[in-house]
């Protein structure tokens, strides 16, 4: 049915970086005309806002009930990696991502996921060679090539990982990258690759080197990874060149706000508001080609509607011309979906998690609050009767991963930082295997943890001797399929109990998460055993 319609206000257009008086035409979704004129309504609109880099799984939503959310706070695209389910299901993950998005009017520009498994150090439920991801990149509906974590493969020219870079190229795709810490040489041959963006720096020099060599910077700012801070001057000196993100994001925050939120804090800290909009409109759809970030006549009326530009309070979000969120109130029901799943139960026992001291010292991870960046420790570990145990008066805790995809024995390490004082959480959302990860403060209920996971096929999960808390995840493992709010509900109780039982973590399970995360420096722990993430190597736990 053919809808024509006008809305008036104050017009913040990033195309010529200014706001003025005027009205919209809008006709059968479509902006046709926009006008300067005086005496408009007293509110803002905008170009909807675009997330430039986020991994929905990570929510533990499925993407539709992840718009559904979003679209509340004025957020109408995403630029999407599915490398966490394709790490689970393979294509037929990426598939399922695809054919749930599509029951929603939210715009999600999905890209080929370019490293599953992550590296050939850990087990994943599935692989994607480089025939696989062209022929995701040949779909219309993949419209680039996810971050490459396998940055030594673009170093040291691995054939599989050039031939993904290859097949982007042909086809006119944009490449996502993820470098932390990469500089000098290094940099320039990955950066000779294409590879066009990056949102893993944790210092503004590192940014600066990344510009300078022709990159797009995506700020940061997630449940686990922080680097907002740390990288908001570059929307004064360099607003050509960055875009705003969330990468990792829980459900509890999610319900909270998004890329709003970043925006008001970047106004907040007294960067221009053309420079913050354009940001999270302009760059990102101009980068990935996604329709109506920018507002223009015969662009899709996708827009918000703010009345007060401190706040960000959104008060009318449209897509399509079509109002699908306003006052923070969602207009699109929750679609409940299929639960795909690959999971192998693979039980443990306190004697399968014992650690023999065969030496005198311990590699130990360390934990940084608000970084998925670990560091190394060498200590001298807690032994008793020739066994090393967890040390709760100095915070080294063993941290369990365990392969569950297929039967095997555990992989044993020992971490600094989670500061449990009794009780033991898991969870089988690990990135980027999505194994099972486990932290205790004792054997006993490390284990009771593990059962209850494999019990439910996935999930996250405290247990404190016979109190048992879990939030079961049916799709893939690492999903949900309830709403966002009982989603969000569940896991905030959940990290309430770790709190409690001594962990002074902002997000002690995003955290947990990311300990499996082998391209993420420097110390992590992956289902073959302990890692070093800058030399790419296993590392002895006890020597």
């Amino acid at each position: 049915m053919n809808e024509t319609y006008r809305i008036q206000g104050k017009i913040a257009d990033p195309v010529s970086g200014r706001i003025f008086p005027g009205s919209i035409l809008v006709q059968d979704g479509i902006i046709k005309s926009i006008e300067e004129k005086d005496d408009v309504d007293d509110v803002y609109i905008l170009p909807g806002l675009i997330d430039a880099h986020v991994h929905i799984e990570s929510s533990m939503l499925t993407p539709a009930e992840f718009a559904r959310v979003a679209m509340r706070h004025g957020t109408v695209a995403a630029v999407v990696d599915p490398h966490e389910i394709a790490n689970v299901l393979g294509v037929k993950g990426v598939e399922f991502m695809l054919e749930n998005a599509s029951t929603t009017p939210f715009i999600f520009s999905f890209g080929a996921p370019s490293c599953v498994p992550a590296t050939a150090f850990e087990t994943s439920g599935a692989i994607i060679d480089s025939e696989g991801v062209r022929s995701l990149l040949q779909r219309d509906d993949i419209h680039f090539l996810s971050e490459m974590m396998n940055f030594p493969g673009v170093i040291y020219n691995d054939p599989e990982v050039m031939a993904k870079i290859a097949a982007a190229h042909q086809l006119h795709k944009p490449i996502d990258g993820h470098a932390p810490g990469l500089h000098g040489d290094d940099l320039k041959k990955y950066l000779a690759a294409g590879i066009s963006t990056d949102h893993e720096c944790y210092t503004l020099e590192e940014a600066l080197e990344k510009i300078a060599g022709g990159m797009m910077i995506q700020i940061r700012e997630g449940s686990a990874a922080r680097n907002f801070n740390v990288l908001a001057p570059l929307l004064s000196t360099h607003p050509e060149r960055v875009m705003l993100c969330t990468d990792d994001m829980h459900p509890d925050a999610l319900l909270k706000g998004h890329i709003n939120v970043l925006m008001k804090r970047a106004l907040a800290l007294g960067h221009p508001f053309m420079n913050v909009l354009r940001a999270c409109t302009l760059n990102p759809a101009r980068h990935y080609n996604i329709p109506g970030g920018l507002m223009q006549a015969g662009d899709p009326a996708n827009y918000i509607i703010v009345k007060n530009l401190e706040t960000m309070d959104v008060a009318e979000v449209r897509i399509d011309g079509k109002r699908v969120a306003g006052n923070g109130i969602s207009d699109i029901q929750r679609i409940p979906t299929s639960c795909p799943n690959l999971f192998y139960e693979n039980p443990v026992s306190i004697g399968n998690i014992q650690i023999r001291a065969t030496g005198s010292k311990a590699n130990v991870i360390q934990v940084h609050d608000g970084q998925i960046v670990t560091s190394a420790l060498v200590v001298h570990p807690k032994i008793v009767n020739e066994f090393v145990v967890e040390d709760l008066e100095n915070d080294i805790l063993k941290i369990i991963l365990l392969n569950r995809y297929q039967k095997s024995r555990p992989a044993m390490g020992l971490v600094k930082g989670f500061g449990l004082k009794r009780g033991a959480f898991a969870s089988s959302v690990a990135h980027d295997s999505h194994n099972i990860v486990a932290v205790g403060s004792n054997d006993e209920d490390i284990c009771l943890a593990i059962e209850l996971i494999n019990r439910n096929k996935g999930g996250i999960c405290f247990v404190d001797g016979s109190n048992k808390y879990i939030l079961p995840l049916a799709v893939g493992g690492i999903l949900s399929n309830d709403s966002a709010e009982n989603v969000a509900s569940a896991y905030e109780r959940l990290d309430t109990l770790v709190k409690a039982a001594g962990s002074a973590l902002q997000a002690p399970y995003m955290s947990l998460s990311f300990m499996a995360l082998l391209v993420i420096p420097s110390l992590k722990m992956s289902d073959k055993g302990l890692f070093d993430s800058e030399n790419f190597s296993f590392k002895n736990l006890i020597f």
